[in-house]
């Protein structure tokens, strides 16, 4: 009887069933704008503008006072592409699929699903300003857990599809500090799939993961203080103070505090910031996010910081601290689009599994006689609504 040989199909669609048990965060963030591109296969550097909604502010009497609309997007690029090369022999090609995957696939999806997932997990803590928790400390309270809820309440996060993903030592001190809590069965029973604690506990589904990055904060000192009064925008002026500030440094500023996103008033607590790129030291111009706007539909803090205003940057300088994640679905977007196959190779395909678009292609080196083979993904990852999402830190 001839041997059966897999094909591109089965290979491509195995390597895509492996990926997707490989990444729980990739998982659960959006992933509506893939279809948003070409898929003939798509060219590295295509950008999709996103249109977020427009705000407005309320008037107050009966005289109409017309504002203007303002769009606002944000710019996603698919630039990323990474992949792994395969060398395997025609009668590799006659084993069954499960032993392929086993000895070929598995090995090879498990370390590019590992590197894009840290990827960007990597990129994304970085763009987010609400943290709760202390760098280097460990999270060991159900408080800790609560606030990072309320800070994705107060920035009007729907109230679905909230996750946790955390590192093994969070995991660990979570469930030692809810271990007396009430369980029904059907949850206990859950918390065995991999890497979740519980679904909807305290509002939120848990994930382990253990490609969480951790965060080294920049060398600062606490002498950073705000050069000039009255200052808008994304980029803030200091002075005063020595050390880098590194991009994903969070930090408040004395006198700014953070308002509701509709009716503007001012929470009792100051708004936290992010810095977005990495910043040498000295007196300059620090790149920040959110941006300070003081009025209109787009207001994202109470006021101006005042010429002299106290920085005051989260953690100790230089130190390492745990970066575990809760976030609301649409914090964030993940994009995957079909990479163009080439033609006149002795395999070509390509397959989608969960919006993940991956290729393998083989051909023949008929220089040195063997079969190359690589399997591809194209991606790109962007922050939509980084306020609805919050760094929980840890040791």
């Amino acid at each position: 009887m001839a041997n059966t040989y897999l094909n591109s199909q089965i290979i491509t669609r195995k390597a895509l069933a492996i990926w997707h048990q490989k990444s729980n965060f990739i998982g659960k963030i959006n992933r509506q704008y893939d279809d948003r591109f070409a898929n003939k296969g798509a060219k590295i550097g295509e950008t999709l503008q996103i249109r977020k909604p427009n705000k407005y502010t309320v008037r107050s009497g009966r005289v109409m006072a017309v504002q203007d609309t303002i769009n606002t997007t944000t710019a996603l690029t698919v630039a990323t592409q990474r992949g792994v090369d395969l060398d395997f022999t025609q009668v590799d090609l006659t084993m069954k699929i499960e032993d392929f995957a086993e000895t070929h696939l598995e090995p090879a999806i498990s370390v590019l699903a590992a590197n894009v997932e840290f990827e960007v997990m990597n990129g994304l803590y970085k763009t987010v300003q609400n943290e709760v928790g202390t760098q280097g400390s460990p999270v060991n309270s159900l408080k800790t857990i609560l606030n990072a809820g309320r800070k994705l309440d107060e920035s009007l996060a729907p109230y679905n599809n909230r996750c946790i993903t955390m590192n093994t030592q969070t995991r660990v001190n979570m469930v030692d500090a809810m271990k007396g809590l009430f369980n029904d069965q059907s949850a206990v029973a859950k918390q065995f799939r991999s890497g979740m604690i519980g679904k909807n506990v305290l509002g939120f589904d848990w994930f382990q993961n253990t490609l969480l990055p951790t965060h080294t904060r920049g060398g600062a000192n606490a002498n950073y203080v705000v050069n000039g009064a009255g200052q808008t925008g994304s980029t803030l002026t200091v002075g005063t103070g020595a050390g880098t500030l590194l991009a994903g440094d969070t930090f408040t500023i004395a006198g700014v505090s953070a308002i509701h996103p509709e009716t503007r008033q001012a929470y009792p607590y100051l708004q936290q910031f992010v810095v977005t790129a990495d910043y040498a030291g000295g007196g300059g111009n620090v790149s920040i996010y959110p941006a300070i706007t003081t009025s209109g539909s787009y207001q994202t803090v109470s006021g101006s910081p005042a010429n002299g205003a106290v920085i005051t940057i989260s953690g100790t300088a230089n130190q390492q601290a745990g970066m575990n994640l809760a976030f609301q679905k649409d914090a964030f977007t993940f994009v995957s689009t079909d990479l163009e196959l080439p033609k006149g190779m002795d395999m070509a395909y390509r397959a989608r599994m969960d919006n993940v678009s991956m290729s393998f292609v083989r051909g023949y080196d008929i220089v040195n006689g063997v079969f190359l083979s690589r399997l591809d993904i194209l991606f790109g990852f962007k922050e939509l609504y980084p306020e609805w999402a919050c760094r929980i830190a840890s040791d």
